[in-house]
């Protein structure tokens, strides 16, 4: 199943390639971060709401995720350069045109331009570095990857935050500009023109059955907390994504050039480590709960959690070059794995220690084995995933792994505020039933800890469970490896 991805023509080139693309990684995570912190801001400035103001959030999010497929597709059969190319061109545009919207509709109609662009660079970056690196370097260059990412987060809301003090809210979307055009100039220059594939045909009904089918799992995902999950509006919606996609794998099954080539589902290595990169990421949406622990029970300031959720990024990005650099030299499920153990203890630490005694100081460091645990998954598991695909995929394969982290982390954010809410709930006593029903966020100080203990003890025992799937796939890749061994030796004699 796997093709050696070309290499561009001098050692250095490749390392120029990085950048090039490391530019649309930032760019494209350092604009989520920004934009929520401006949140308050655009409700007051634009005169609106916010459940109008949130779909400056979610109209971002949810086209993202819906277009995510059919363009990794698309860069496997026109080649990778031009689509993203146009993505990045399209953002920066799109960031302009947020920056002059003077209301919340036609903010939000620029957010869904923006996001256009986003879906084209986020689908194929992952897969332009791979064809750049050799695969004895492949993780390393995707753990410099998962390095800018915690990089844009940790710098979006301070950066945020500094703008729309000094300037004002339409400086945040205005930054962008200049770093898409830098960037534009170095993926124009060098990133190789990429292979163009004669006699391709783009799946039109298939890529309509998938984008009906995300569409509606995302808004149930989105809304399905608030509206209930037996309201008739997340039932039926739920209904028809389960019947859009068996339409969908139907079509596929039965089209000479299907938009999502299911075979590659037979490759256990690729399935499991999409299997776990969902997992993984419903795991790290915790972070959603955190603030009400710390600044509603421990009465943290807002700054003072600013800094504590900027830890786990932050040992993020210390490991995941490292994490890169040693998938590379022993096995890329051997480190995910080992990451899986990390985080599944961190967790274990949370939910032991998480209380009303806690200091803030001590949450920060009970929070760091997370932060390193995922550092140490996440570029060895992506370097799995696209090792395991064939060269003429690379761009569908990129484009599942985007996908799998804003599903997990839209599947994370409804279940465990879910789970959370129920849990804090269920430690208001009698006494204060009457007042508190459904806002777990009004729950006392005691409910909240209790209720953020528990849900951090459960999501242990997730991440636990996936330890036996990450040896599981330790196994497949050792007999991948061994298997290529065997056929260069063939080859050699």
């Amino acid at each position: 199943m796997t093709s050696a991805a070309p290499t561009p023509a001098g050692d250095n080139r490749k390392w120029l390639v990085l950048i090039a693309i490391g530019m649309g990684i930032f760019l494209a995570t350092i604009d989520g971060t920004i934009v929520t912190v401006a949140l308050p801001t655009l409700i007051e400035q634009l005169e609106t709401d916010f459940p109008t103001i949130q779909w400056v959030t979610l109209s971002y999010l949810l086209t993202v995720t819906v277009l995510l497929l059919g363009m990794g597709r698309l860069g496997d059969m026109i080649g990778k350069k031009r689509p993203y190319m146009a993505g990045m061109a399209l953002f920066g545009v799109a960031s302009a045109l947020c920056g002059l919207a003077n209301g919340a509709p036609m903010l939000i109609a620029f957010r869904v331009l923006q996001a256009i662009g986003a879906a084209m660079m986020q689908a194929l970056g992952t897969a332009i570095v791979t064809e750049a690196f050799p695969s004895s370097q492949r993780g390393q260059a995707l753990g410099i990857s998962g390095l800018l990412v915690s990089a844009g987060f940790l710098t979006g809301p301070v950066l945020g935050g500094l703008l729309i003090d000094s300037v004002g809210w339409r400086s945040i979307f205005f930054v962008n500009v200049p770093v898409a055009i830098i960037g534009l100039v170095m993926v124009n220059r060098f990133v190789p023109r990429g292979e163009r594939r004669p006699g391709q045909r783009f799946d039109v009904i298939g890529a309509a059955l998938l984008t009906i089918c995300l569409i509606a799992l995302m808004t149930v995902l989105t809304f399905g907390q608030n509206w209930g999950w037996g309201d008739g509006r997340t039932v039926g919606l739920f209904i028809m994504s389960v019947i859009f996609l068996a339409a969908f794998i139907m079509a596929e099954l039965h089209v000479a050039q299907p938009m999502v080539d299911l075979t590659l589902f037979r490759n256990s290595q690729f399935t499991v480590s999409l299997i776990l990169a969902v997992l993984v990421f419903i795991a790290t949406s915790s972070r959603i709960i955190i603030p009400f622990y710390l600044e509603d029970a421990l009465e943290v300031s807002a700054l003072g959690t600013g800094l504590i959720l900027a830890v786990w990024p932050l040992a993020l990005a210390l490991v995941a070059p490292a994490a890169g650099w040693l998938s590379d030299r022993i096995g890329s499920m051997r480190i995910s794995t080992l990451g899986l153990v990390v985080s599944a203890a961190g967790y274990w630490l949370l939910g032991a220690f998480t209380d009303l005694t806690t200091a803030p100081a001590i949450f920060a460091l009970l929070s760091i084995p997370t932060g390193l645990g995922i550092g140490l998954f996440q570029s060895p598991n992506n370097s799995a995933v696209m090792g395991s695909v064939p060269h003429e995929r690379l761009g569908l394969a990129s484009g599942f792994l985007a996908l799998t982290r804003n599903l997990g982390q839209l599947i994370g954010i409804a279940l465990v505020g879910a789970l959370w809410a129920t849990r804090s709930l269920s430690y208001v006593i009698p006494e204060m039933a009457g007042e508190i029903t459904t806002d777990a966020g009004a729950a006392p100080p005691d409910a909240i800890a209790a209720g953020t203990a528990e849900t951090f003890l459960i999501l242990a025992g997730m991440l636990t469970l996936t330890i036996a799937l990450g040896l599981a796939a330790v196994r497949l890749e050792s007999r991948r490896r061994a298997a290529l061994a065997i056929e260069r030796q063939a080859a050699g004699a």
